[in-house]
């Protein structure tokens, strides 16, 4: 029997035009779709059990006689109980079903039949709701792993596990896309074989070894495209290989010493920027972990051999930051720097252009002004972007596109989980700063509700009256009838003209120019606001050593990654600092993950949490930036698998830039098919 894989699935035997509505709605749309519709868990029936061995809770594959009537309770109008009590040698068990009216002739007084269901071990006895019937001689067909399918209403479990029979018992064989000597290496299943027993299990671990061939090559072509997407520089020569620079003039200007985990990454950059290969890394560390005195010292290797740097933040006031932090040491070495942002001047900016294009500029810092066609280099050897996540791949490509094979440091103080960030920045190797420098007095976390309102306001004059200052964040900007949250403009007008009106009040949001941004936070920074109401534009922004208090409304309404970051504002100065998470929200599981912020400072352990509790798709937004849904890997339990299989699309990419090699052919056909238009990097 030989059928088309793309094949609508209208036209499979048992489907037709309304079951295919019904299919559609799980994403299946061909034979091939229903063939890759697999299974997320397994009822294990391969144990026939007695029912003095039942577990509360678990299922049970049991024979046991009807000793009982079938008794009837017609509790309402659409309500019929039918119910009747068994047993076999070493027990009874009451068995329940509703509404379902073939029980009355389909259990016999005194017959065996073989059930399958969810025990309940209540006081008295044994118990079952809505249990599967079959005859005793059919233990044979029934004893085995059932696969358990996703539904949708209309369809049934045993209406899709026919289906896939129906698929799988035809002569239907799938292309293996890997050699015979690429499943070897990486210990992988025949695809064929992994489909089957995805579906059609002997045992579990063939269940193991299948959904291993089937996941490793999910990730491995999502790899491979990412790579391919982001015309990735893994494999690609330098012109020239750096030489090890002597750091130690650098770090005797500074007053502190770096943490083991700031001198463990400039180790991974040094090994990077003296081997054959251009760096594309990737540097994640929490607020205030030291990101920034680790680029430094990349930049400053650059420059040492002659090469010229460039730094982009998503902010004039972070680019102005960086830049007053690591010009006072780069000038003592005599390293030139400038800024440039949308804030200079034109005069100023062709001022800067000249001497860049002349090499009279080592170290250039700005903002999206970087990437200007006017913004000229003599020798551009490295590029550096701070919180990568608010630019695109798009954006660092073209800043990298102003030199020859230029060496690639992205920083973020995102906590994105490791499981994520190779699935996000899959061309990026991966450093973490996971250390917190001496000194630093972790930030003090709580939740409160609307009724400690006035005990918040007194704390916060309290801090103010010792000459500290607040930062108080809202999710929205202007009142929302339909959702009760607090806007900028309208705890604004309270905080100004009612609770704190003795005291300096200012806000600030995204809908705001530029200019007038830079200026409010100057303002902040300088001491001259006391109060700084806010949206999520202050996630990341200016560091203000004297703020000591983050009190955010409506915390419920923000991921956890999102609280951690704002709450990585304060904490910076030698104060003690305070988090207050404001939530009105009753529910459980709102209150639990608010609670989570109490217990840990840690953005790791933070995000892994967030992405435990949200799921992949919702993690910050990653299904609206167009993140696939996997078929069968789920990124929090595969991560190995996830390890793996980029180690191996790195590999391929290495040595087979446009999958041109006959061993690939068929790799670059699953692609293309799967990813297609967005693959314009790769030959066709």
């Amino acid at each position: 029997m030989t059928i088309d894989l793309e094949q609508n699935i209208q036209y499979l035997k048992g489907v037709g035009p309304t079951k295919s509505v019904l299919l559609n709605k799980l994403g299946i749309f061909t034979i091939r779709d229903l063939m890759e519709y697999y299974p997320r868990v397994y009822e294990d029936r391969t144990k026939l059990k007695s029912i003095s061995e039942f577990v509360n809770d678990k299922q049970a594959l049991f024979i046991a006689t009807v000793v009982a009537p079938i008794k009837v309770q017609r509790i309402r109008k659409n309500l019929v109980i039918y119910s009747t009590i068994v047993s076999d040698d070493t027990g009874v068990c009451k068995m329940t079903w509703y509404n379902q009216t073939y029980i009355k002739t389909k259990l016999v007084e005194g017959e065996a039949y073989l059930f399958y269901g969810k025990v309940d071990l209540g006081r008295s006895r044994a118990s079952i709701d809505s249990a599967f019937i079959y005859n005793v001689k059919d233990l044979d067909k029934i004893q085995g792993i059932y696969p358990i399918y996703p539904l949708t209403a209309g369809i049934t479990q045993n209406y899709l596990f026919k289906l896939e029979n129906e698929i799988y018992e035809s002569d239907i064989l799938v292309t293996d896309i890997f050699s015979d000597e690429f499943r070897k290496r990486y210990s992988l299943a025949e695809v064929n074989y992994a489909m089957r027993n995805v579906h059609f299990p002997k045992d579990f671990n063939a269940i193991n070894v299948a959904r291993n061939r089937i996941i490793f090559e999910e990730l491995f072509l999502f790899q491979l495209a990412l790579m391919s997407i982001k015309n990735s520089g893994i494999g690609v020569k330098k012109t020239s290989v750096y030489q090890d620079i002597d750091l130690r003039p650098f770090l005797n200007l500074l007053p502190f010493e770096l943490t083991n985990a700031q001198k463990k990454v400039v180790l991974e950059i040094k090994k990077d920027l003296t081997s054959d290969r251009v760096m594309n890394r990737l540097v994640q560390g929490d607020v205030g972990s030291g990101k920034t005195m680790v680029a430094a010292l990349a930049m400053y290797m650059a420059v040492k051999n002659g090469y010229q740097a460039t730094m982009m933040a998503p902010t004039t006031i972070l680019a102005s930051q960086h830049f007053d932090e690591l010009s006072k040491y780069f000038e003592r070495l005599g390293v030139s720097t400038a800024l440039i942002t949308s804030s200079t001047t034109k005069k100023n900016k062709r001022e800067i252009i000249e001497k860049l294009k002349n090499n009279e500029i080592n170290i250039l810092i700005g903002t999206h002004s970087l990437i200007e066609d006017d913004i000229e280099f003599y020798n551009l050897g490295m590029v550096i972007t701070d919180e990568q996540h608010r630019f695109g791949v798009k954006q660092r490509m073209k800043l990298s596109a102003k030199g020859n094979t230029v060496e690639t440091l992205v920083m973020t103080a995102t906590p994105i989980p490791r499981t994520l960030a190779i699935i996000l920045y899959g061309d990026l190797d991966l450093s973490i700063i996971d250390e917190m420098p001496p000194g630093r007095s972790p930030v003090i976390t709580a939740v409160r509700d609307e009724g400690s309102e006035d005990k918040i306001n007194h704390f916060l004059k309290s801090q103010i009256n010792e000459g500290r200052q607040i930062y108080v964040v809202c999710p929205l900007v202007e009142e929302n009838e339909e959702l009760d949250l607090k806007s900028v403009e309208v705890l604004y007008d309270r905080y100004k003209n009612d609770i704190f009106r003795e005291y300096e009040v200012e806000f600030l949001h995204g809908k705001m120019k530029n200019k007038e941004k830079d200026e409010i936070m100057q303002r902040f920074k300088e001491n001259k606001i006391n109060i700084l109401i806010s949206t999520t534009v202050i996630e990341v922004g200016i560091s203000v050593s004297n703020a000591t208090v983050m009190v955010i409304e409506n915390a419920d309404r923000f991921g956890l990654a999102a609280l951690h970051q704002l709450r990585g504002r304060v904490g910076r100065g030698k104060y003690q600092s305070y988090c207050i998470l404001k939530s009105s929200n009753k529910s459980v599981n709102a209150r639990e993950r608010l609670k989570i912020m109490e217990k840990s400072n840690s953005g790791f352990d933070i995000a892994e949490k967030d992405l435990e509790l949200r799921g992949p798709g919702d993690f910050f937004g990653i299904r609206q930036s167009g993140m696939p849904e996997f078929k069968l890997a789920n990124l929090l339990t595969d991560a190995s698998i996830l390890k793996s299989s980029q180690e191996a699309a790195k590999e391929v990419i290495m040595n087979d830039k446009n999958l041109e090699r006959e061993e690939h052919k068929k790799i670059k056909e699953a692609l293309l098919q799967k990813f297609g238009e967005q693959l314009n990097n790769i030959a066709t």
